[in-house]
């Protein structure tokens, strides 16, 4: 990829709008685009400072574009640390269309899917997990997923590797000089103190790593089955929950055949729901597989919402009940399982509820939407987000995730060898190896694949 080129994207979404706005990055591009721009104060564009906008008509030869507006970045106060132009116009895709292939027969190439944040980290102006986070706070669609990117935008994450990074080297570097003096059996990296900085080190990277199992439910929602026997509500309390009607409700028993799932947001957090197949035996080979899959989607959530119907609730189906909820426990025991009795309406809620005394139920009646703020409230509390609330560092990214476990790995080893008192050759392995991840989450480690693979889920004109 050419980096010294003059760029250009669409930084708005395609289509028709009020407005839309065309980004231009490169050493040239105030110069090209002030050669087709006539500001309305008759001034070149050259000639204006920096982060300044000027109101003007953008010029095809001879003949007026469009009435745009120029806001312009000179190098390096800018967003990618070069010249940065960035034009807004009228919506219209057919005016989008022609500026941007202006821009192209003079001197510009159409930027790849996240070059500008690209030349923002190659010029220093971001780190690696930084730019990371800026797709992530573009991703993000809930207040904790928003706060998380933030966060690391922010470059709290990236603060916390790079001091426990240097730390590391510092000792490193003793170890490495001591390797120089074989001969001589001198120490310079004291293993007492060595052996405190790394148990320390490793207790800092397992929270991080232990934290991306919460990150990762916040980026990508956390995932709530919702499951019983067919004809129970499921679909119905999925249709509450989502105030709309997502499902189709049926009094025929075996309506839903597949997952369902659409997402709300609670608390500031994204819950994803899964209306699956009513669980029974069936002949019926379509409703067969319909049941499998919801075993599996049992399997990825983090939640069960369990529905009984109220007015089934006899001394023998509490039996059955109850088998079946054991059974799921000893299938899912890292899985809560909130505990619905629905259609509660229809019966004597206080009778019912007597069959189940060891039970934590919630009432409710989704057809009426009654208990469903209690069941929220339910959710809410079954996720832990203290880590959250206290602004702590938390990981959400995979990639980071992968580097982390590997350095941790790496650190667990070199606490062994210093407690069995390996040599210092053997010990600056490990080490250098965990240097090494810690340096690419933040991109002091890196190549040309690693930003490659990054930087292709970004969106073109970011």
């Amino acid at each position: 990829m050419d980096t010294t080129a003059n760029i250009i994207a669409l930084a708005t979404p395609p289509g028709t709008g009020a407005i839309a706005v065309i980004r231009i990055s490169g050493a040239d591009a105030i110069q090209i685009c002030g050669s087709h721009f006539r500001a309305k104060s008759g001034k070149s564009l050259i000639d204006f400072p920096s982060h300044t906008i000027h109101l003007g008509h953008l010029l095809k030869g001879e003949h007026e574009l469009d009435e745009v507006l120029v806001s312009i970045f000179k190098a390096p106060h800018s967003y990618t640390g070069e010249n940065v132009v960035e034009i807004s116009c009228h919506g219209s895709p057919f005016i989008q269309r022609e500026i941007i292939q202006l821009f192209l027969r003079h001197g510009c190439r159409t930027a790849n899917p996240g070059e500008f944040t690209l030349r923002a980290f190659l010029n220093g102006k971001l780190d690696l997990s930084q730019a990371e986070a800026v797709a992530d706070l573009i991703a993000s669609e809930n207040e904790a997923a928003h706060q998380v990117a933030m966060q690391q935008m922010r470059g709290g994450f990236s603060h916390e590797i790079q001091a426990l990074r240097q730390e590391l080297l510092n000792f490193a570097s003793l170890i490495e000089l001591e390797l120089d003096f074989t001969e001589e059996d001198v120490e310079f990296a004291n293993r007492d103190q060595f052996k405190d900085l790394v148990e320390r080190i490793i207790k800092v990277i397992r929270a991080l790593v232990d934290s991306f199992e919460m990150g990762n439910v916040i980026k990508t929602g956390i995932p709530v089955a919702i499951i019983g026997k067919p004809n129970v509500g499921k679909s119905t309390l999925l249709n509450a929950l989502l105030k709309e009607e997502k499902a189709i409700v049926s009094d025929i028993a075996g309506t839903t055949r597949d997952a369902i799932e659409d997402e709300i947001t609670l608390g500031g957090i994204g819950f994803r729901f899964i209306d699956t197949a009513g669980i029974r035996e069936t002949d019926d080979v379509v409703e067969s597989i319909g049941i499998r899959r919801t075993f599996e989607k049992i399997e990825q959530a983090r939640l069960i919402l369990y529905l009984i119907d109220a007015s089934d609730v006899e001394e023998e189906s509490v039996i059955r009940y109850s088998s079946e909820i054991k059974s799921l426990h000893k299938r899912f025991p890292d899985k809560p399982i909130v505990l619905l009795l629905n259609k509660i309406d229809l019966v004597d809620a206080r009778r019912v509820n007597n069959y189940f005394k060891k039970e934590s139920l919630i009432d409710l009646s989704a057809k009426k939407g009654s208990g469903i703020e209690k069941l929220k409230a339910r959710l809410l509390d079954l996720i832990e987000t203290g880590a959250l609330k206290n602004h702590e560092t938390i990981v959400s990214n995979s990639r980071h995730y992968d580097a982390l476990q590997k350095a941790l790995n790496e650190l667990e080893q070199v606490k062994a060898g210093i407690e069995e008192d390996l040599s210092g050759d053997l010990l600056a392995i490990d080490i250098r190896q965990a240097l090494y991840h810690l340096g690419e989450i933040t991109g002091e480690i890196t190549n040309d694949e690693l930003l490659g693979n990054i930087f292709a889920n970004f969106c073109i004109g970011k």
